[in-house]
């Protein structure tokens, strides 16, 4: 037996956005606070769509390129400070994390770390939380449908806070938000959703809805990345990458794997800060490579849809869209790598790979990955 369940309530479509009052409206939110970042303010975008709403909301564009629990408490101060009843994620998947930190807060006392999937945090977290529009910008997280909010949390360690009280409020989807974005972050954030759809095909669970969804993700990722990374103004292809981002976080409340234990900890390195999606791409085919014994006929299936050795396909995606070589050119050592083979054993991500991992197999999957 097997319990499966979908998911919030999503809104998506070309000019969705213009709708935003309405929606806040239906929550009864009369004072809501923008948690977005300093980019996002100054592309202009910020200020368009809080001139959408009848009053100024209150804005927070503090968000790190990986929230951390300070960002979370400064946003949660400005939340209490402005007499906020609701909150708006705007921007990739740190702004949408870091308001649902925000909004974890709401309605429960800190630290965050109490929360984590890993130290039991799922029982501790209830629905007695303010309401939460998640407005993505790129098309890579999908945290606008996902259970997890993933922080740094005061220890310095990347964890996610899950629970199905995560889930935003709405999930308002435009992809007319991503036109224009740049080639780099398309393809990294890209990767991101791809990486989400394979992950969860693979993962053992038994979840044939999260399969489908998965695979159809992927069909959608696969056969307009490129074209996205080429023009960013391509309307279908924008389309196709925002429905493989939703799809991909969809899916993936089947499980993900090593691939996310590893990028985890890898993201928690402060001194380098590194993108989640990039780090995702270049670890994928080592993953892939690992996991082949383990997922039998899915291997199979995975090599028709690419009309290719999977590892092989992906390489020569992350090739054609411009995706760094390898870890090493991040500049990721040796000795972080160790580290972070440790680490990846405590992720939450680690139990559901279909194939156990050691911290010898991560190293290895790693430096493979260099």
């Amino acid at each position: 037996m097997s319990t499966i369940s979908y998911l919030t309530r999503i809104e998506f479509g070309e000019g969705q956005i213009s709708r935003l009052q309405e929606l806040l409206d239906g929550l009864n939110v009369k004072r809501p606070l923008i948690a977005t970042d300093k980019g996002l303010v100054a592309t202009g975008l910020v200020g368009k769509i809080a001139a959408l709403l009848k009053e100024k909301p209150a804005v927070f564009d503090g968000t790190p390129a990986n929230p951390t629990e300070e960002a979370v408490l400064a946003a949660h101060a400005a939340y209490r400070d402005n007499g906020c009843d609701g909150i708006i994620g705007l921007g990739g998947g740190s702004a949408l994390d870091l308001a649902k930190g925000v909004r974890l807060l709401t309605g429960h006392e800190g630290p965050l770390a109490q929360y984590t999937l890993v130290a039991g945090g799922l029982s501790r977290i209830h629905g007695r939380i303010c309401p939460m529009i998640a407005v993505p910008t790129t098309s890579g997280t999908g945290s606008e449908v996902g259970r997890a909010a993933v922080i740094i949390t005061a220890e310095g360690r990347k964890l996610g806070i899950i629970s199905p009280h995560m889930l935003p409020s709405i999930a308002l989807c435009d992809p007319e938000l991503t036109y224009g974005l740049p080639p780099g972050l398309t393809a990294a954030t890209g990767m991101d959703a791809v990486s989400h759809c394979l992950e969860t095909f693979m993962a053992p669970s038994f979840n044939p809805p999260a399969d489908a969804i998965a695979m159809d993700g992927l069909t959608r990722g696969w056969r307009s990345l490129r074209a996205a990374v080429a023009d960013g103004k391509n309307e279908a292809a924008r389309n196709d990458m925002m429905m493989c981002a939703l799809e991909g976080a969809m899916a993936f409340q089947k499980g993900l794997g090593a691939v996310h234990a590893l990028t985890h900890p890898l993201g928690a390195i402060r001194s380098l800060n590194l993108h989640h999606g990039t780090l995702n791409a270049i670890l994928m085919p080592a993953v892939l490579r690992f996991n082949r014994q383990a997922i039998g006929r899915k291997w199979e299936t995975l090599e028709a849809f690419f009309q290719a050795a999977p590892d092989k396909a992906i390489e020569t995606l992350n090739q054609d869209i411009g995706i760094p070589s390898g870890l090493a050119a991040l500049g990721v050592t040796d000795d972080m790598m160790k580290l972070v083979s440790e680490e990846a054993l405590k992720d939450h991500c680690h139990a559901t790979n279909p194939r156990l991992a050691t911290a010898a197999d991560y190293l290895a999957i790693m430096r493979e990955a260099a």
